[in-house]
């Protein structure tokens, strides 16, 4: 295997395996997703003809925004790809690939304007809410937000927010980075009641310095691994990036999962079963670590009491 590029300082740290500390492996045993579970990725755009993506399994949504690269160099289509990776990769490559047999919706967010960096490209509230709705109508069932967002405003967080409860209202499950400041608050995704926020963890489940935390990420959220994390570059060569743009797709990942195995399963049982599997009441500004076999095993109880 190639020796992974690295962006940034981030450095693997020694100990589990990503999918093992979120109970994952066993899951991904038992299942490589279905077709009918549509995961929508919110990001840049992706390598569609990657050598170790399902191409078959990937469609774009229509917008301004090509879903293919244009500048392989870009930090945008770096990012989406990296992404990518961790989500629908093909079994056997340097990526988690956690549900390859999903399909993937590709709605880029990100122009490519920059060149390749650490620093991902921002976007309005605005953009993010049209891009949600586009995921939405698109037939997304399930969506991967990692968005680093400029000029907040009032009537940007009406339009997010108005976006966020039509997701509801369709039962389209949204999962979303928490950011990397490191501050302690909240910001306009993270507050509202439906999405996921997801806090960056180390191999040993503890939060990462540079993630945001607060009382709805506490309450609502999850913690998954994103120190050090290897997924797919823009050529043959792996990336390793870190931060909560990496984590948020294991959760999105393990979901899917579950909505595979448990196809007549609705968008709230699915949800409650990975948030609460592994606690029943918070009170911390941190999100307890997503345990995916244990949210499996919520879901199968539940199966069986009928």
């Amino acid at each position: 295997m190639r020796r992974p590029i690295r962006l940034r300082a981030d450095s693997t740290a020694e100990g589990s395996d990503p999918l093992d500390v979120v109970r994952l492996t066993p899951l991904m045993e038992r299942t490589r997703g279905r077709p009918q579970v549509t995961v929508a990725l919110i990001d840049g755009p992706i390598v569609i003809g990657h050598s170790d993506l399902p191409g078959e399994r990937i469609a774009e949504i229509p917008s301004r925004l090509r879903g293919t690269c244009a500048r392989a160099n870009s930090a945008a289509c770096m990012h989406g790809t990296f992404v990518a990776g961790i989500l629908s990769a093909k079994t056997g490559s340097a990526a988690p690939g956690i549900c390859p047999d999903c399909t993937l919706l590709v709605r880029p967010i990100f122009r490519e304007t920059a060149t390749g960096n650490a620093n991902l490209p921002s976007a309005t509230l605005e953009e993010l809410a049209a891009a949600i709705i586009d995921a939405i109508e698109g037939g997304a069932r399930l969506i991967n937000l990692s968005a680093a967002l400029t000029q907040a405003s009032p009537t940007g967080e009406r339009a997010l927010e108005a976006a966020l409860d039509h997701a509801l209202r369709c039962g389209v499950i949204t999962v979303a980075a928490a950011g990397n400041q490191g501050t302690v608050g909240g910001s306009a995704i993270a507050r509202h009641r439906w999405v996921i926020p997801v806090v960056a963890c180390d191999r040993q489940g503890r939060p990462m310095r540079q993630s945001n935390l607060g009382n709805s990420i506490g309450r609502r959220g999850l913690s998954a691994p994103g120190d050090g994390i290897t997924s797919l570059g823009t050529g043959d060569r792996p990336l390793s990036l870190g931060g909560t743009s990496a984590a948020a797709p294991f959760v999105t990942g393990a979901i899917a999962l579950l909505w595979s195995e448990f196809p007549a399963a609705s968008p709230s049982q699915v949800k409650l079963a990975v948030t609460q599997a592994s606690v029943s009441r918070r009170t911390a500004v941190v999100p307890p670590v997503l345990d995916a076999w244990a949210a499996y095993e919520v879901m199968t109880a539940a199966q069986a009491r009928g």
